[in-house]
């Protein structure tokens, strides 16, 4: 089976054709420095990280880019609000993003540039736009016509005749369509300004992204990506500016992950329920978050609840727990050494026997079905504690050669999801637990193993039962093994 990803332009699941065998361009519209990041951003961020693991790891050689917006009609208000320089707002919120993307181990993208320093690019696009007759200028303002293009609505599925201008288009007198949107402002006093053949101004939200773009990936490239909300009017204009300045066909993958609601409602500052990434790192471990986001296919919605986050956490103890019992059978696993390195050969060549490997590979090839391939890992994990469970595991040498494969194959696929990458002590030593269940006394519960271990030997069985459930009560879990019962918090 070949890589599927859902084209947003074709509006079904293409095969990924590239451009250049064995290379894939990928732009990625990244944030609006003028404040922290929310968990929507970090669905994003995660979701296209994600992209760019998976395909190294199928051995391609991947240029990703993604940007930042450091100059707009929110940063300039932003800055007045608090006395600071535009610059140095975006400045302290890149600072901000970068620690943040390093909090949920996501890679940095190998091109990360900034609009400001693309400036001349993008006058040079207008003054094609203008030569080719697809924008005009209204006093020292430049817009494009969006009647001049054909094709403009057919990334989003509008008709120009019924859309509405969306949250970023000013309704503007000047303009000869109400569509029509601005390519460069004249400047306003106390703005940030740059010359140009039309006076002093900056340059409209949506040409940054086609400029850059085209810098670094080429006038047509393979993906672009962001999330849904981008969708109209940002990569629509994008696109219409980007075929009409240059020909060629843009990008010619359109990727959009779906929306974060909280608790079942829209995200908003006004409703109170504004969650940044700092704010969701102070309750929940990393690799949670990036689990719980995800637990659902990339392009539907999730909704980010308490009960849901507690269900990944779950999830990820097992795991680790499984990888915790593994260590003690059969010793420490190796360091990966260089991940980049590591990650390129981890999929590269599927053994056709090993249906494990070749399960995970159909799922995340079949338009990046994290959902599905999160869901085999749990299967694997139970296989591998029942074989743990057996006496086999401990004396046969076949067993045990089975456990260190499949060792090999959950760690392959949890670190092409970017989960899975620190020891089970380092984990579990990252988890807070809460402080009722700190305070119990460890050789209370050894002694209360003793006497469920007692009733067992008697066949009590609800005394067994009872003695466990007392023991849940109190937030502490037991595991019978071959080597008798182990107990641990529920983290």
């Amino acid at each position: 089976m070949t890589f599927k990803l859902y084209n947003t332009a074709t509006r079904k699941k293409d095969d990924l054709v590239l451009l250049r065998e064995g290379n894939v361009g990928i732009y990625v519209c990244g944030v609006t420095v003028y404040d922290l990041c929310h968990i929507g951003h970090a669905r994003s961020a995660i979701v296209f990280d994600i992209l760019v693991r998976y395909l190294r790891a199928r051995g391609l050689n991947v240029t990703y880019v993604r940007n930042f917006t450091d100059i707009d009609d929110k940063i300039i208000a932003r800055a007045n609000e608090l006395g600071k320089d535009t610059s140095v707002l975006a400045q302290q919120f890149i600072d901000a993003f970068r620690d943040d993307m390093k909090s949920l181990g996501v890679l940095d993208a190998d091109v990360e540039p900034r609009a400001t320093d693309h400036i001349d690019g993008m006058i040079e696009m207008i003054i094609t736009l203008l030569d080719r007759g697809y924008a005009y200028q209204e006093g020292s303002d430049i817009f494009f016509s969006v009647e001049s293009f054909k094709g403009y609505g057919a990334l989003s599925g509008r008709r120009l005749d019924e859309m509405q201008a969306g949250s970023r288009i000013a309704v503007d007198e000047n303009k000869r369509h109400p569509m029509d949107f601005v390519l460069w402002k004249a400047a306003k006093p106390g703005e940030p300004k740059w010359e140009s053949p039309w006076g002093h101004g900056r340059p409209g939200w949506h040409l940054e992204c086609s400029v850059m773009s085209n810098r670094y990936l080429g006038i047509s490239f393979d993906i672009h990506g962001g999330g849904k909300d981008l969708l109209f009017p940002h990569h629509e204009n994008e696109r219409a500016q980007s075929i009409c300045a240059n020909g060629g066909e843009f990008a010619r993958c359109w990727v959009h992950n779906g929306f974060v609601t909280i608790e079942s409602e829209k995200m908003s500052k006004s409703l109170g329920n504004f969650l940044t990434i700092r704010d969701a790192l102070k309750s929940h471990h990393s690799q949670v978050l990036r689990l719980f986001l995800l637990s659902k296919h990339y392009r539907s919605p999730i909704d980010f609840s308490a009960s849901g986050v507690e269900a990944a956490q779950a999830g990820l103890v097992r795991i680790y727990r499984t990888l915790e019992r593994l260590d003690d059978i059969l010793g420490a696993r190796k360091a990966h050494g260089d991940k980049k390195a590591f990650l390129s050969d981890a999929l590269s060549q599927v053994p056709v026997e090993d249906s494990f490997m070749a399960q995970f590979v159909y799922l995340m090839d079949d338009d990046l079905n994290t959902a599905g391939a999160i869901g085999l890992m749990f299967e694997k994990v139970r296989e591998i504690n029942r074989l743990m469970d057996s006496s086999a595991a401990l004396s046969d040498d076949s067993t045990l050669r089975r456990l260190e494969h499949d060792r090999k194959n959950l760690i392959s696929a949890g670190l092409v999801l970017g989960l899975l990458e620190t020891t089970p002590a380092q984990f579990f030593g990252e988890l807070s637990k809460p402080s009722e269940v700190e305070s119990i006394d460890p050789a209370v519960i050894q002694e209360m193993i003793r006497e469920r271990t007692e009733a067992r030997a008697q066949k009590d069985w609800a005394k067994a039962d009872l003695v466990r459930n007392r023991l849940k009560d109190m937030g502490v879990i037991l595991e019978d093994g071959p080597q008798g019962t182990s107990w641990r918090f529920d983290v």
